[in-house]
């Protein structure tokens, strides 16, 4: 019985000692969570991506010789670039510290102004809106009056309070005098719209949905349903139009014509918006809740140039050093796991609609 005795000391000090080790490790992981950052920022040169990707095309259409020839061409810009570049270090250095010294002798190729490209992909709920703020802020922090910034957008809107977020957002480049663009290559519809208009200027593909611009408001009622179960539901407010529309209960007329009458409200709210911004539009015309192809709302002043982001990036590579800026939000493994879920159905269900437009 020694042994048994010894044994289940020896099996208490272990698993005491395991237990220690696991809460130490839990600890140290809660700590840590705790002050990791909720996100990081990322930079991208686009600049050298679009030159590789032209040298690549460049070089394979070109025998050895002229190969060889146009690698000696590059070598010798090269280098002469990052000569300029010291140079203009050494000057704005020498300005810094109070020389008299202009950097206007500096070659305009080394101090291209930035162009700065922010993605936004919205969904019903505008909860992208929080990246979309780290990501203007962040630009904001260094932007120059001469630098760019374009939006590549796709949305079909959403909740009025997110999307007049994202437009609001939008607008600190406007109250800063940074030009801003605004790309769609599918569609920016409703709120989408409500922050396209906010550019500068509007581009779209041929085919982009734009537009849509109108209210809408959809609530299932149950009451039928409970009353024939002799369900009853209780509902207590305070103030006559608290609620006006439920789920649950009976619906008055009262209800739904205040219901009716804050719907017209958000929509006389949108079309002053885009009014205000797009002063050139019809607003009576376009504001009617329909939307159209990139074609279409061209003629209609809703957007300014037929183009795709691809192109418009492409056409400021000689003059502009282009920035690619997104901010990455930390995940749970469970928001993960649904929005893979959610983006599965949204396969499927597109997999088999027979609807093309």
């Amino acid at each position: 019985m020694e042994w048994l005795s010894q044994y289940l000391v020896f099996l208490a000090e272990t698993v005491t000692i395991v237990i220690a080790i696991i809460t130490i490790l839990l600890f140290i992981l809660v700590q840590r969570k705790k002050s990791a950052p909720s996100g990081s920022l990322e930079i991208k040169d686009l600049t050298e991506e679009y030159r590789d990707i032209k040298e690549t095309m460049l070089l394979s259409t070109m025998d050895d010789f002229a190969n060889k020839e146009y690698n000696k061409q590059q070598k010798k810009i090269r280098k002469e670039e990052k000569k300029q570049q010291k140079q203009a270090l050494k000057t704005k250095t020498d300005n810094l510290a109070g020389q008299e010294e202009q950097t206007k002798n500096v070659d305009s190729t080394v101090c291209k102004p930035n162009c700065y490209v922010l993605s936004f992909n919205g969904s019903i709920d505008a909860h992208e809106v929080e990246d979309l703020r780290q990501e203007v802020t962040a630009v904001l922090s260094v932007v120059k009056p001469e630098d760019k910034v374009i939006l590549k957008l796709e949305s079909p809107g959403g909740v009025v309070h997110g999307y007049g977020l994202a437009a609001s957002q939008l607008l600190r480049f406007r109250q800063r005098d940074i030009h801003l663009t605004a790309v769609v290559d599918k569609v920016a519809a409703s709120g989408g719209y409500m922050m396209a208009c906010t550019a500068n200027e509007i581009i779209a593909a041929p085919f982009a949905i734009i537009g849509s611009i109108g209210v809408v408001a959809q609530i299932p009622n149950f009451h039928r349903l409970l009353k024939k179960n002799d369900i009853d539901i209780e509902l207590q407010t305070a103030g006559q139009y608290k609620r006006t529309l439920t789920m649950f209960g009976e619906n008055t007329e009262a209800g739904r014509q205040k219901f009716q009458q804050e719907l017209e409200e958000t929509h006389l709210l949108f079309k002053d918006f885009v009014a205000e911004n797009r002063p050139n539009v019809n607003i009576e015309e376009v504001a009617t809740g329909e939307h159209w192809f990139a074609v279409q709302a061209k003629d209609k002043g809703l957007i300014d140039e037929i183009n795709t982001s691809d192109d418009v990036i492409l056409s400021l590579l000689e003059n502009y050093k282009i920035m690619s800026v997104k901010y990455h939000r930390r995940k749970k493994l469970t928001d993960r796991l649904t929005k893979n879920i959610v983006s599965g159905i949204e396969r499927l269900l597109f997999r088999n609609s027979r609807t093309i437009y």
